[in-house]
């Protein structure tokens, strides 16, 4: 008697390049252990932090991902969906729960179905919103929250905030409103209006202001796109102040400046490595469901369309998240 082995789809990678590596194939369907949870996904995103492991563009990534070829066949690092079964030590999560949350670990949320400890970063979706907007609330939030807490955010701060349309930008901006800071932001002409909504005191066009010349200091610049560096932007600084990028910078240069300046007194630069825990993830919960906190959406894809997704991403042309959607039931 042959055994039948449960399948999905999902999307599968062997190597590292470009979009195009990506393929939607049949896998197994994952089983979950004693202290897991198997999540059917309604929704992904495609963001930065897959198309970073999936390209390898850093070098640096291959230690993490596999050397020569990536360990994790299925990328997607946040989710959300309904819970299909749990582990028999599992106590929180029952199915039929929907929840959402974030894996850059194990990944695979680019599939039809994943597995995660209940332990691990998932919670219940906010009552009344969607897989697609649950979906997009962790990645950027979860890097800008990091580096926000790194930099010891207090109330009545000035921060500068260079291009706050992205996942990160975009909730680096909403989440130093919510600490009490005042912020100055970037932005293209066509997204002035969506990020004053955000919150901005002051909004800069960078299509036709250059920011970093602007007479205006600051205790915090956060670059949440890597295209300024600390050179550049020392002047904004105030004696004390701080510079933060989401990018490792000109030949790989913010995390030795990260050692290398706080050593020095005065301005610094800060690179922290990011975490990811569940009371993060509750937080951030908290904050959707009290309306300090929306993800912003730029459009969706299916999960066959996913080369595509891919592209718009890269192109640097996004105005906040991009979503992967799984099947019909999207409500």
């Amino acid at each position: 008697m042959s055994i039948v082995i449960p399948m999905m789809k999902a999307v599968v990678y062997t190597n590292y390049g470009p979009p195009e590596v990506a393929k939607l194939s049949d896998v197994a369907k994952p089983v979950p252990k004693d202290n897991e949870v198997l999540v059917k996904v309604h929704a992904a995103t495609v963001n930065r932090t897959d198309c970073g492991f999936r390209s390898a563009e850093y070098f640096i990534v291959r230690f993490f991902a596999g050397l020569f070829r990536p360990r994790q066949k299925i990328l997607g690092c946040e989710f959300a969906g309904a819970v299909e079964s749990v582990g028999k030590f599992v106590t929180t999560f029952k199915p039929g729960d929907k929840v959402f949350g974030y894996n850059d670990l194990q990944f695979g949320a680019h599939a039809e179905y994943l597995v995660i400890a209940e332990e691990a970063a998932i919670a219940t979706m906010p009552h009344g919103v969607s897989f697609e907007i649950a979906a997009a609330i962790t990645e950027g939030a979860h890097y800008a929250l990091c580096n926000l807490r790194s930099a010891k955010i207090k109330s009545g701060q000035r921060y500068l905030i260079n291009s706050a349309t992205g996942a990160i930008g975009s909730s680096a901006l909403q989440l130093a409103k919510y600490f009490g800071a005042e912020v100055v932001a970037t932005s293209d002409t066509k997204n002035i209006a969506l990020v004053k909504s955000l919150g901005a005191d002051e909004v800069i066009d960078y299509t036709k202001q250059d920011f970093t010349k602007i007479n205006q200091k600051f205790d915090v610049v956060f670059d949440a796109v890597g295209k300024s560096s600390f050179g550049k932007c020392k002047p904004l600084l105030k004696e004390k102040g701080i510079y933060m990028s989401t990018e490792l910078g000109y030949m790989s240069q913010n995390p030795f400046l990260a050692l290398l300046t706080p050593l020095l007194g005065g301005k610094k630069v800060l690179f922290p490595i990011p975490t990811t825990r569940k009371e993060d993830i509750l937080f951030l919960k908290e904050l959707v469901v009290t309306g300090k906190f929306k993800p912003v959406i730029d459009r969706s894809y299916p999960i066959e369309q996913i080369v595509e997704a891919y592209r718009y991403v890269e192109s640097g042309q996004k105005t906040g998240n991009v979503i992967l959607t799984l099947g019909e039931n999207l409500q």
